[in-house]
Formats: structure tokens, C-alpha cells, sequence
């Protein structure tokens, strides 16, 4: 494993105390929750907290250019294999079809970074998906800020790491990623956008990165 430059060490001590102050407002608490393993009933997260975060790699992955092609093609576009840095970012990922679940949660992760107003520049919003989801250029047509990413074996690894729903072929979860690239919350399919604003608007109020 890389080891971490000075740079990224003073990033994921600022993250470290912004998780401290965003998850548990007492010091006392958040020694019980990580430190004993016991889990307060109340919360002021709308998402699941990953305990601990799981560094997502860094990969190069195919951008969805056709609506028709299914398998990456040598010279076809890629991500940055560090886009998952820099940025705070909620990732969606489809399996199949893209229905009318996964349509509500593209469409609620939109109006939360519109909502977040001067500060939506620093999230980015994800989409991973297969051959069948959709018509690609008719998905980035309805979201233009939306990195579409085509399914591939290069993004294997990454997922693996994403706490899925048991038995699920979709978890229809969004998740939250830090701007080093770890997964560090999940939101259920049931959670409303406003607490995922709320979310949001703290993180970004007490993170001085991203």
C-alpha cells in the first residue's frame, strides 16, 4: 500500500475532526460509538455512517459515450483515475433497467446539489451503470452534471467494497464519498432528500477540504 504523502495525512486528520463534530457532538459519545462499539439511538445524520470508511481505489473507468455499446472500446474516454478525490461525491449504482426507483434518486441527488446553491461546486454526483440501464446519451442529456460511468471489470473492485443490501441486485443506495476517496455513508432508499441536504450543508460547513 502507498503510503500516504504529508498532504493527504493533514486532509484525513481534518476529516477525522470533521467526522468528530458532524457525528457525535460529544466527545463522550463518540468515544462510546467507535471506541465500545455502542451505537446511540439518536442520531443527526440522515445517512448510515460506514464504520470504518473504506478507501475506495484509484481506477481509471470508462465514461458511457454510446447509448448502445455495452464494452469498452480502446480509445474510448475514461475517468481520471483520482475523480473520486477533491470533491465530496454521491455515487448511485444500477443493475439492469434504470426505473422509476432509480430515476427518484437521480433526480433527488440533482436537487440537493442545486439546493446547496454557491456550494454545490464541491460535490459531484456519480452514476455507475450497465449496457441495459438506459440510453446514456438520453441520461446525460436530463442530468448534464452527471459523470456516467458504463459497467465494466475495471470498477470491480471498487464496488465490491460498497456495503450492499444482502440478496439485493440493486441496493438502490446512494452513497457518500469524501473527498480522499472513501466511502464513509450510505443513504437507504427511503431517505428523504431533505435529510440528505442537511447532511450536506453541515459536512460542507465544517470540512475545510473538498
Amino acid at each position: 500500500m502507498t503510503e500516504l504523502s504529508a498532504h493527504d495525512r493533514r486532509q484525513r486528520r481534518t476529516l477525522i475532526g470533521v467526522a468528530l463534530m458532524f457525528f457525535a457532538p460529544l466527545a463522550l459519545a463518540f468515544y462510546l460509538y467507535y471506541g465500545k462499539d455502542w451505537h446511540p439511538g439518536g442520531r443527526v445524520n440522515a445517512g448510515e455512517l460506514i464504520v470504518p470508511p473504506r478507501p475506495l481505489p484509484e481506477r481509471a473507468l470508462p465514461l458511457a459515450t454510446s447509448a448502445t455499446s455495452a464494452t469498452s472500446a480502446a480509445g474510448d474516454a475514461q475517468t481520471n483515475p483520482r475523480f473520486l478525490k477533491d470533491k465530496w461525491t454521491f455515487l448511485y449504482v444500477q443493475k439492469g433497467r434504470c426505473d422509476d426507483e432509480c430515476g427518484k434518486h437521480l433526480y433527488d441527488t440533482r436537487q440537493v446539489r442545486l439546493a446547496l446553491d454557491r456550494e454545490m461546486h464541491r460535490v459531484q454526483r456519480v452514476f455507475i451503470g450497465d449496457g441495459d440501464c438506459c440510453d446514456f446519451q438520453e441520461l446525460k442529456q436530463a442530468h448534464p452534471d452527471l459523470i456516467v460511468i458504463r459497467e465494466s471489470r475495471a470498477d470491480a473492485e471498487l464496488l465490491a467494497l460498497l456495503p450492499m443490501r444482502a440478496g439485493a441486485v440493486n441496493s438502490h443506495r446512494v452513497y457518500l464519498i469524501d473527498p480522499l476517496g472513501n466511502a464513509m455513508m450510505f443513504y437507504a432508499p427511503d431517505t428523504k432528500p431533505k435529510g440528505m441536504l442537511e447532511d450536506m450543508k453541515r459536512l460542507l460547513r465544517l470540512s475545510s477540504i473538498g
